[in-house]
Order: C-alpha cells, then sequence, then structure tokens
C-alpha cells in the first residue's frame, strides 16, 4: 500500500529535522511529534518510506558528519564524538569502527595519506560512496562475524 503523499511530507519533516541537527537527541516520540503522527506509526512508516528505522538513519548522518570532520578538521577526535552527539567517546569509538571498519583514528590517518587528485571529488559523490552501511544492526555484525572468528557455519 502506498504512502499518502501528506503523511511523506510530516515524515520528512522529522528527516530533515535530524539532517538539520544530528547531534542533538532524536527520540522516537520526538520525532513522531514533529511528524505529527503516533509513536507506533511513525517508525513503522518511517522504516516503509526511507528503507531504514529512523536511528540507524540517525545513526548514519552521525558517522557521516564524523568522518567528514576527521577528514577535513584536526580537532580531536574526543570533540568531535561530542559534537556529533555522542555522549561516550568509546561507543563512538565501537559504532564508528562497527560501522565503517577503522577506528577514528586509523580512518583519520588513512584520509590524510589520500592522494590530492581524490581530494578533489566533491563531498556528495564521496559521501554517497562511502555511506556506511546500515542495512543490518550493527548488533548483527558483530554476531556474524564473532561467528566467522569461531569458524562455525550458521544455517
Amino acid at each position: 500500500m502506498r504512502q499518502s503523499p501528506e503523511l511523506l511530507r510530516r515524515l520528512l519533516r522529522s528527516k530533515d529535522r535530524m539532517d538539520g541537527a544530528p547531534h542533538e537527541d532524536w527520540p522516537i516520540k520526538r520525532l513522531a511529534h514533529v511528524s505529527a503522527v503516533s509513536v507506533a506509526h511513525f517508525s513503522r512508516e518511517f522504516k516503509k518510506a526511507f528503507g531504514t528505522p529512523p536511528h540507524r538513519y540517525l545513526l548514519t548522518r552521525r558517522i557521516e558528519r564524523a568522518t567528514a570532520l576527521l577528514r577535513d578538521t584536526d580537532l580531536p577526535i574526543t570533540d568531535i564524538a561530542l559534537q556529533t552527539g555522542w555522549n561516550s567517546i568509546g561507543t563512538f569509538g565501537r559504532i564508528f569502527k562497527d560501522i565503517t571498519g577503522d577506528s577514528p583514528g586509523e580512518f583519520r590517518e588513512r584520509e590524510s595519506s589520500i592522494s590530492h587528485v581524490q581530494r578533489e571529488i566533491p563531498e556528495c559523490v564521496m559521501r554517497a560512496a562511502n555511506r556506511p552501511n546500515l542495512k543490518i544492526a550493527v548488533s548483527e555484525k558483530r554476531r556474524i562475524q564473532s561467528v566467522g572468528k569461531l569458524g562455525v557455519q550458521s544455517d
């Protein structure tokens, strides 16, 4: 069943708010209020409209912003974590590594060694190419990796 244009506009309001301030706390209740729909309806319809649950969408935006700051500034990693909405530096580092494959420090080091030619690629193209893959939950990725490390085959 297709979503109504009115509902999509409402959902887009909450998505725009997250895009505009990804460093803020965005509990589902607040997002549903912005969209003027119930909490249960919001979560279900957001995922249907945008292909990802609201929390994962927000994580994507936070990690994208953190990677840009790591690449383009000399700010300390702690400051970057706090500016992008993380309350725990440890959680930031763990989630960042789970999503990107590198710790924030490793990411910064690798990015600083990239050639000048690659730096001239427009940021929007680089973001699209390097967008974190959050199609599955981070906890599910960890489970898959731990199964792989143990050499256990899953059904």
